[in-house]
């Protein structure tokens, strides 16, 4: 498996797959081919289909001057090895395809092609939970001491910056009221929520501040403000709501909470590795689902659990978001996926309560809900699989004819 840091980045919303990707693979190609006196970009599958909704064209339009650049949409076509295909062509005056690059952005800001991009290099000797936990049982240590044996210590220095830009985007959220870009309509909510949570009793307060933060980060990513894919831009609110919750009322160090966060990036690259956390490819459960797991899983830390423990939240978080659609409204990261960062935060919270009022047992594996998801995801048909002609997209698109 290869480095957190390439789960963990640092980017402007409101998609990592619809739009960090297409904006790095068109600076790439920009890079490549300086001199052509014109672009074309082609874009197939889902990312044709929701990509005005998700600025796509905007990304790609920031790269190249618009003026010289053809954008092409083809949502009927998908290309050989990921639903989220892209071709760029430098063009001649005359309009000659001189070079062309077919390059895929298969989720979390990453980007894949046939031959020409580098492979992250894998650093993890483990590629399984059970592996991980085997081995740190025999040698004394936690998970985030594995992933620090494995990423050396320079990792501190990376999460430190995320932590950073995870609080940022939460206060920036806090403080900012009106609506949303897109055409919703959609009010931002996370305000009220605080203001609201801030004057109710403990009994309110846990739900209330925990939606207000998961809410914060999450309208900023709708609105192209800076966050960090954990693991994606779509789920990027679950795991810093969930973080600076318990940072408060635990009073816990900023170093206990990036050594969640390792934990966290260990979980979510198990489901990258071992299945998908591209809503294209899995639907929303390799997104909401995975971060639910990863957000739980540190909870779990933080709260003092086991590895044991750990795990089994890990394994509740995404075991009981399995089948999450990934059908926006209008193409935009808004509808449902707002909320569903808010209701996912405070489910990964539940999960960290029932784990560590058990001893860590329980009957299936992390591993095997991961493997369940990517079964579960490829056998989505693809209008549920955040291409915006099924489901909650569909339905909305019904009521306003």
């Amino acid at each position: 498996m290869e480095s957190i840091t390439e789960l963990f980045r640092i980017g402007i919303g409101p998609s990592s797959s619809h739009t960090m990707g297409p904006r790095l693979a068109a600076e790439i190609f920009r890079e490549r081919h300086p001199s052509a006196a014109a672009y074309r970009a082609t874009l197939y599958g889902s990312l044709a289909a929701t990509g005005r909704g998700h600025l796509t064209d905007a990304a790609i339009k920031s790269v190249f001057n618009p003026d010289n650049l053809e954008i092409i949409w083809k949502p009927e076509k998908q290309l050989p090895m990921h639903p989220n295909g892209m071709r760029f062509e430098a063009l001649s005056a005359e309009g000659k395809s001189l070079a062309r690059w077919e390059v895929y952005s298969v989720g979390g800001g990453a980007l894949r092609d046939a031959d020409s991009l580098p492979i992250p290099k894998e650093i993890y000797d483990l590629k399984t939970m059970r592996e991980m936990l085997d081995q740190c049982k025999q040698n004394g240590q936690s998970l985030w001491e594995y992933v620090e044996s494995r990423e050396g210590v320079e990792i501190w220095d990376h999460l430190n910056k995320v932590w950073k830009v995870m609080l940022a985007a939460i206060d920036r959220g806090l403080h900012a009221e009106g609506v949303l870009p897109g055409g919703l309509g959609l009010a931002r909510k996370s305000w009220s929520f605080y203001r609201k949570a801030s004057l109710s009793g403990p009994l309110l307060q846990r739900a209330g501040l925990v939606s207000a933060y998961a809410l914060a980060v999450s309208e900023e990513n709708a609105s192209g403000g800076e966050i960090v894919t954990a693991p994606t831009c779509g789920s990027c609110g679950i795991v810093p709501a969930v973080m600076k919750y318990l940072q408060e009322i635990l009073n816990c160090s900023d170093d206990a909470v990036l050594r969640a966060l390792a934990t966290a990036g260990l979980i979510g690259n198990l489901a990258k590795h071992n299945a998908s956390i591209s809503g294209a490819e899995v639907g929303c459960q390799g997104e909401v689902g995975v971060a639910c797991a990863m957000a739980a899983g540190a909870a779990t830390q933080l709260l003092g659990g086991t590895s044991r423990q750990i795990e089994y939240a890990a394994e509740m978080g995404l075991e009981h978001n399995l089948g999450l659609t990934c059908d926006p409204v209008a193409g935009l990261v808004q509808i449902p996926c707002i909320e569903r960062n808010a209701f996912a935060a405070a489910q990964a919270l539940a999960c960290a309560d029932y784990a560590l009022f058990t001893d860590g047992g329980h009957r299936i594996s992390y591993d095997e809900v991961v493997s369940v998801m990517r079964e579960t995801g490829h056998a989505l048909p693809s209008l549920y699989r955040e291409t915006s002609t099924g489901g909650l997209a569909e339905a909305y698109r019904r009521r306003k004819r």
